[in-house]
């Protein structure tokens, strides 16, 4: 059932939760603030759409999301895949593709992929992430050096030969700014004590170094010397003009947006649960977000999702329910109308200060360390992923991570599969009866899958003794798919053609239901297939002694 927690969280809502909700709402429309503009210009498009991403998109995933406390947005894992976007499309494309990717959301939450896209790894997530900040930083060189460079590339190592090659046009002031920026941003939290966490040190760089060029006349490039003017008012909703063969094109970026926002929301809803002691409804989270994709869109918006640092600055400062990301929106909407003027003078030097920043805290630096020092495989993904988000495609990235993960998932659970020839004596945990001569049992550990099938097919066909009745032990095997029953049913022709009676014991609900619905339970005989262990030995027992002229 689709319900956000808005609806649930409005039952109990009282005074006071209001006025914790509005506090901590302004307060994150605030930090808000030089993010989106930010994120909009790193992106690749106008700061204002940054601006009205956070207002629309920022307003629907908290009214319809599946979260008490998300904050939405646009972020900076969308940094890359926008700017490639835009840079091959330009901005009609992304308006399509965000469109698309809000769509794919909500077909995401009906299906109920909230939990399925919590099994994406670790090294996958952070591999991703880390590369994604490398490019952050990447992106911001020109304008936190002042470099004289007409159109930066948008390849990774291309960029910096472009950066190298034009270091002689350096200017000292936006470096000045830049570091400055940093600076403040870092020595705010420890100069202003509890006032920083109301007002962030982003906001009081913006307003010093935003004084420098009207003052001090600083020779740096402002918002309002390349964009102009930003707009006074949200724009009118309009659709894109769709083309077929742009449709087609913006399929793949599509997913990529709609995938890397699912993951992106759904971990910093899961961050806020546990800070708060709540639980997300990831479906209806998705569902959310994909509504509000749509609208940035309509509205000239870019692609948003779950923002985990304005998420916990909410909680930080007593937000519970929706209601104070809705605040944060309407605040961000009142500062558009009341102070959009005062945006030109921002130094882009400034926000590439800030955006320094974000990718510092993006980059996960000690996962990335701590996942380097575990089991090899998840060294490779983590090192794969992490290499195609910088040098290749986010896209391709995050689509390889994803399949060497499953692969080396797959290898292992076929490594950690063993089939064994129990013998009289039993197993270490049990005393088993004595089997009688002519009865030979094989015990299966691990699931019995496809990545398992030929392997378990060899070791069956090299330990067999063909013993009269062969028992197979299932009550290890958690799972059995299609091509483990097609296994059991070639090992019970086999057996059929070496005059044995195969009896399967201890298998799981699930195998059974498997055994049932394959019709595997037919062509063993449901007789022969027990609940236990002893069970089992005791029908071995009775066809051994039954002629076999009369065996049923």
């Amino acid at each position: 059932m689709f319900l956000p927690k808005l609806f649930t969280t409005l039952k109990n809502y009282s005074r006071k939760d209001f006025f914790s909700d509005l506090t901590a709402g302004v307060i994150v429309g605030v930090v808000a603030l030089p993010l989106a503009i930010a994120f909009g210009i790193a992106s690749g498009v106008s700061p204002e759409k940054g601006l009205v991403t956070a207002v629309v998109a920022g307003f629907l995933i908290s009214a319809l999301g599946g979260s008490r406390v998300q904050i939405g947005g646009p972020t900076g894992a969308f940094v890359v895949i926008v700017y490639g976007i835009v840079q091959k499309y330009g901005v009609d494309g992304l308006t399509i593709a965000t469109l698309m990717a809000g769509v794919i959301l909500i077909l995401f939450g009906l299906a109920q992929f909230g939990q399925v896209i919590k099994f994406i790894s670790r090294s996958v997530v952070v591999g991703f992430t880390s590369g994604i900040a490398v490019i952050i930083f990447s992106s911001q060189v020109k304008d936190f050096l002042g470099l004289q460079i007409e159109k930066v590339p948008s390849e990774f190592l291309l960029k910096w030969r472009v950066y190298f090659e034009s270091i002689h046009t350096g200017n000292l002031y936006p470096l000045v700014t830049a570091a400055g920026t940093i600076a403040v941003i870092m020595l705010w939290p420890r100069l202003a004590g509890k006032v920083s966490t109301k007002i962030p040190g982003s906001l009081i760089a913006i307003v010093l170094f935003s004084a420098m060029p009207a003052f001090f006349h600083w020779p740096v490039e402002t918002i309002g010397s390349r964009f102009g003017d930003l707009p006074h008012s949200l724009p009118i909703p309009k659709l894109p003009p769709f083309d077929l063969q742009v449709i087609q094109q913006m399929i793949k970026p599509a997913f990529t947006i709609a995938l890397l926002g699912s993951i992106e929301s759904l971990l910093s809803a899961v961050v806020a649960d546990g800070m708060i002691g709540s639980k997300h409804r990831s479906n209806v989270e998705l569902v959310g977000q994909g509504i509000a994709n749509i609208a940035s869109s309509l509205f000239g918006g870019i692609p948003a999702t779950g923002a985990i640092a304005r998420t916990a600055t909410n909680i930080k400062n007593g937000g519970r329910t929706p209601v104070a990301g809705i605040i944060h929106s309407i605040t961000l909407l009142l500062i558009l109308f009341l102070f959009a003027p005062w945006a030109k003078l921002i130094p882009l030097a400034c926000l590439a200060g800030i955006l320094v920043v974000v990718a510092y805290h993006m980059s996960e630096w000690r996962s990335f360390a701590a996942l380097l020092k575990g089991p090899r495989t998840d060294v490779i993904v983590l090192v794969s992923t992490f290499l195609l988000t910088v040098v290749i495609d986010l896209t391709v990235a995050i689509e390889v991570g994803i399949v060497l993960s499953a692969f080396l998932f797959m290898y292992r659970m076929s490594t950690a599969t063993q089939v064994r020839s129990e013998d009289q004596n039993g197993q270490e945990d049990e005393i088993l009866p004595k089997l009688p001569e002519g009865i030979q049992m094989y015990d299966v550990r691990g699931p019995l899958f496809f990545g398992v099938a030929q392997e378990f097919e060899e070791t069956m066909r090299i330990i067999a003794k063909k013993p009269k009745v062969q028992i197979l032990r299932l009550t290890h095997v958690p799972v059995v798919d299609a091509t483990g029953l097609h296994v059991l049913k070639s090992l019970f022709e086999d057996c059929q053609k070496r005059n044995t009676r195969l009896i399967l014991t201890g298998a799981n609900r699930q195998l059974l239901e498997e055994f049932e619905r394959s019709g595997l339970d037919r062509g063993i005989g449901k007789e022969n297939i027990t609940r236990n262990l002893h069970q089992a030995i005791e029908r071995a027992k009775s066809l051994i002694v039954i002629p076999a002229e009369n065996r049923g």
